[in-house]
């Protein structure tokens, strides 16, 4: 069974987490000095979130992402869970990147704690 039950409630819970991350200024800071836009290609069900240096937004747009990764929705709760980690991820081929990956990883460790807070914050929403 899939964690997010449909489009609307992976946007309100996981795209809602990606904006609480944003709120956070080492991530947002941090984001603004690689100069880094991230695009994500969900699919089960089917979503995109672009993480950028102006925030956090939902959608297809015409924009141009420095790195697109796709993923389902289950490998995202995986992942944040540390289930999984991103280079297992992507050795698995269970996220395919396209661009500079090397830009990304230098992200994670501003992206560590986050993984204490994301089961709290899904347990607020039901998960």
């Amino acid at each position: 069974m899939a964690v997010f039950k449909d489009t609307d409630h992976l946007y309100e819970t996981l795209g809602g987490f990606w904006k609480f991350l944003y709120d956070n200024d080492a991530f947002s800071g941090a984001l603004k000095k690689a100069d880094l836009t991230i695009k994500f290609e969900i699919s089960d069900p089917a979503a995109v979130i672009w993480v950028s240096p102006d925030g956090i937004e939902f959608g297809e747009k015409s924009a141009k992402a420095d790195v697109t990764m796709r993923l389902s929705a289950d490998t995202c709760h995986a992942y944040w869970k540390k289930d999984i980690s991103l280079p297992v991820a992507l050795a698995k081929r269970k996220i395919v990147s396209k661009g500079n990956i090397a830009k990304v990883m230098k992200l994670l460790p501003v992206v560590k704690p986050a993984y204490e807070f994301y089961p709290q914050y899904m347990a607020k929403h039901g998960l």
